[in-house]
Formats: structure tokens, C-alpha cells, sequence
């Protein structure tokens, strides 16, 4: 509640609300899309094939003669939820790398440090295509590859937050007290390090997003019949010329989507990054 509450104080210009609207809208797309589709995303009908936008089919038909708006409002719990679930994911593997890495010192810390150097050598969507094809081309499969692929940042982040929190004088009073080391970690690091997460998880949550249609796009991501967005605009690329709708819709969720959460992540990064408060 107090994140909330913190984030509905904060400043913002009318670009920014517009941006928090849409966002808002997303996310509940996300959830009830399923329900609010008019059709099956998954019904086939060819009679109806390529259909440009009606009443019935406002956004008009695929090449199989499948609604889109159905497939669009159904497809973004696939690539919302899916980026959502990426960016929680590397966040608690890359925090807990790198606190856990700060604590112990020493040589073990350096060569934990040395392979996440090793790690953000490579590019995360060339990396996470190469992990993705291994795998198997499935939804599952980038999922699981784009968490491969981009927990280094947040191991380096968090452990470079962890270490110039244990230098201060409070953290030598609780060892000298005895605290133990998971009540080190739950009041004094990640509180002071929470804004500085929120702010890189809010600006990856975009980045993530494209990564993920991307590798759909490119077909190693989700599969058609699946209403995916970037899935979506793969399968329909070959029929641009004919029929325009199939690939505009799902791009423009795209687009909207990433804008929206990026102009979020500014604006959270103008009022929490410490190192923009600065005078």
C-alpha cells in the first residue's frame, strides 16, 4: 500500500497520466482479455477469411479467418503476463546473486563477479535467441531463455547497492549486536536498495516486452495458433499487402504497451534514482 501510495504522489505531467492510463488498461487487458473477447481466438473460419474491419470483426480477420480482436485482447495475457513474469524472475535471481555475493567477499565474490562480467559480454536478445532455439521454440522456451539471459544486471546492481550498504556505520552496529544475516538483508538492504530496483525493473519491463515478441517474431517464441502479438504479426507479415489489419493491430499493442511502461520508467527513475536528487 505504501508503494502505491508513494507512486501516486509523485509529479507528473500529462503525458506521464495518459502513459499511467494506458498502462492501467494493458494490465487489465492482461488479466480479463480472455473474457472480454467478442470470439474463439482460436476458431477457424475460412469463408471469413482476411476480412477487412466490420462491426462484427472490428479489427477485422487473419488468414484463417480468426477475429483479432479476440486474438489481441486474448494475446495479451501471453506477452503482458509473460514479460512480467521475466522481469520478476531475473530480479530475484539477480538480487539474490548479488547480495549474496557482497556478503561472502573475498575471492568468492570476485570470481561470482567475474562470471557476471563474462555473462553481460553478451548481447541478452542474441544470447536469449541462441538459449530459445536450443530449447525448443515454445513460449516456455524464450521465457526461460530471457531469464537466462538477463539476471547479470541486476546481480551487478544489487550487489554494488549491497556493498556500499554494508560500509555504513549502522550495518557495523547490528554485527556487533549480533543480528543475524537474513535480518541484515530484509531491514537494512533491501529497503535502501528498493528504489533503485524499482526504477531499472520499470525500465526493463519495455525492453523485455519487445525481446519477447521479438523472439515470437522471428519464430522462436510462442507458436501459431497461439494469440501472441509478436506471433501474431509474424503470421500475418506475408498478407500485408492484401489485408493491412493483421499486422497493424498487434504492433500498435506493442508500441502503446512499450511507450507506455517506458514513459513510467522514466518518471519513476526522475523521482527515486539517487543519483538524479542530487542538486
Amino acid at each position: 500500500m505504501n508503494i502505491v501510495l508513494r507512486f501516486l504522489r509523485m509529479p507528473a505531467n500529462p503525458v506521464e497520466w495518459i502513459a499511467i492510463g494506458l498502462a492501467i488498461v494493458i494490465l487489465f487487458i492482461a488479466v480479463f482479455g480472455i473474457w472480454l473477447a467478442p470470439h474463439d481466438p482460436l476458431q477457424i473460419n475460412f469463408r471469413g477469411r482476411l476480412d477487412p474491419p466490420t462491426w462484427d470483426h472490428p479489427f477485422g480477420t487473419d488468414a484463417s479467418g480468426r477475429d483479432i480482436l479476440s486474438r489481441v485482447l486474448a494475446g495479451a495475457r501471453l506477452t503482458v503476463l509473460s514479460t512480467f513474469a521475466i522481469v520478476l524472475s531475473v530480479l530475484v535471481i539477480g538480487c539474490a546473486i548479488g547480495i549474496t555475493s557482497a556478503f561472502m567477499g573475498g575471492a568468492l565474490d570476485n570470481i561470482i563477479m567475474r562470471l557476471t562480467d563474462i555473462w553481460l559480454g553478451f548481447p541478452p536478445l542474441i544470447l536469449a535467441l541462441g538459449f530459445a532455439a536450443a530449447l525448443g521454440a515454445s513460449l516456455e522456451a524464450a521465457i526461460l531463455a530471457l531469464v537466462i539471459s538477463w539476471w547479470p544486471n541486476y546481480a551487478r546492481l544489487s550487489r554494488m547497492i549491497t556493498v556500499e550498504i554494508l560500509s555504513r556505520s549502522f550495518v557495523a552496529s547490528a554485527d556487533a549486536l549480533g543480528v543475524p544475516l537474513w535480518r541484515k538483508v530484509r531491514r537494512y538492504v533491501i529497503p535502501n536498495a528498493f528504489d533503485v530496483l524499482i526504477v531499472q525493473v520499470a525500465l526493463d519491463v519495455s525492453a523485455v516486452m519487445l525481446a519477447i515478441s521479438g523472439l515470437s517474431f522471428i519464430g522462436v517464441g510462442a507458436q501459431i495458433p497461439a494469440p501472441e502479438w509478436g506471433a501474431m504479426i509474424a503470421d500475418g507479415r506475408s498478407h500485408v499487402g492484401q489485408a493491412w489489419w493483421v499486422i497493424l493491430f498487434p504492433g500498435l499493442m506493442i508500441f502503446l504497451a512499450a511507450v507506455a511502461f517506458n514513459i513510467i520508467g522514466d518518471m519513476l527513475r526522475r523521482e527515486l534514482d539517487p543519483l538524479l536528487q542530487r542538486p
